[in-house]
């Protein structure tokens, strides 16, 4: 297959696996907030990520040796889809859901990863239409009673076009490389520190320190929840492609450290959007320097940075919040960045 032919075929499965992450985390987001009240929403919360991220670390490990990436996320669109009918057990729908998740995202993942060895771009496109889908999930929400196979019926249609596109693959493989978890010499200590910068990020996130919608209170409701969403979306895509045009470290230094800088200061509704926005530009670094270091272990290189998402989230899970201060959170953004440029620069 000549350069040409592949680029275009990358670029199609891309933008294909772009749209269905948005899709699933809406489908997920829509179930969870229809189906889960009461005494069973923390429950369900707790299994549904742990089963969506953390659980992405042995998923990871399976597809890198399945070597059939687009099947895999398929299959994970499959389960979210069978999860809607499962709507009357709603903790067994929260599992599934989840399994369904981290299954789409660890082989969009590596399908993502396989064709883009040395930009982050693509990555970044990938990663960044989560916050929008989930966005939506919730407002969709409230109208799964009067449309309930609507969804699950979308994602079926989708989860078919990834068949058809990744039909080629199925007899061959999808060029993964054979499974080895070798890192280059110090790899594990750099994967060590990537791991941190992820759990700080995913344990920043979900603090009030940037709950920017009430920020926002003067607009309507609509805008003032999805403002900030396309600042964190926008974020991940700008990270990747600003890696690829400044390089990663010069993206990292430029992105963390103005972070922190607002951060320092009292919030203000533009500093806030803007600290967002540029604390997400990591997220694509951080995967792509992980994939380096475990080159032949993409999924499960994949798989560890988001089990760090889920450790950085457990202590909300167990209702303990970190103290809302800007000079605290300007300073772990400041540790954050030291962190990911130490691990890039040894990562290259």
């Amino acid at each position: 297959m000549n350069a040409v032919v592949h680029n275009r075929i990358f670029l199609r499965k891309t933008a294909l696996l772009s749209v269905v992450h948005a899709a699933v985390d809406l489908c997920c987001a829509a179930l969870f907030f229809s189906v889960l009240q009461g005494e069973k929403l923390w429950l369900g919360m707790v299994l549904y990520n742990a089963c969506a991220f953390l659980f992405q670390l042995p998923m990871g490990v399976v597809a890198d040796r399945l070597n059939r990436n687009m099947l895999f996320a398929a299959v994970g669109c499959a389960l979210v889809a069978l999860a809607f009918g499962l709507r009357s057990v709603p903790i067994l729908a929260m599992v599934v859901a989840g399994l369904g998740n981290g299954a789409f995202h660890v082989g969009g993942g590596i399908e993502v990863l396989n064709g883009s060895e040395t930009k982050a771009g693509p990555l970044g496109v990938f990663v960044s239409p989560g916050a929008i889908g989930l966005y939506f999930g919730r407002v969709f929400s409230a109208q799964m009673l009067s449309l309930p196979w609507l969804l699950p019926a979308i994602l079926l249609g989708l989860g078919g076009a990834i068949l058809l596109l990744g039909k080629p693959e199925f007899s061959e493989g999808s060029h993964n490389a054979p499974l080895s978890f070798e890192t280059p010499k110090g790899g594990l200590r750099l994967l060590a520190l990537l791991f941190l910068v992820v759990v700080l990020r995913s344990l920043m996130s979900t603090t009030a320190a940037f709950s920017t919608g009430d920020l926002l209170s003067d607009l309507p409701s609509v805008w003032s929840g999805l403002i900030p969403v396309l600042c964190l979306a926008l974020g991940k895509t700008a990270g990747g492609f600003a890696a690829d045009r400044l390089k990663p470290i010069p993206t990292a230094i430029l992105s963390l450290g103005l972070c922190a800088l607002f951060l320092f200061f009292p919030l203000s509704p533009v500093l806030a959007l803007c600290a967002l926005f540029l604390f997400n530009m990591s997220m694509p670094l951080t995967l792509f320097a992980s994939a380096r270091l475990l080159k032949d272990a993409k999924g499960t290189a994949f798989g560890l940075l988001t089990a760090a998402l889920f450790l950085g989230v457990v202590p909300y899970f167990l209702g303990v919040s970190v103290p809302e201060s800007s000079v605290l959170f300007g300073a772990l953004a400041a540790v954050s960045g030291v962190l990911l440029v130490f691990g890039l620069r040894e990562a290259k």
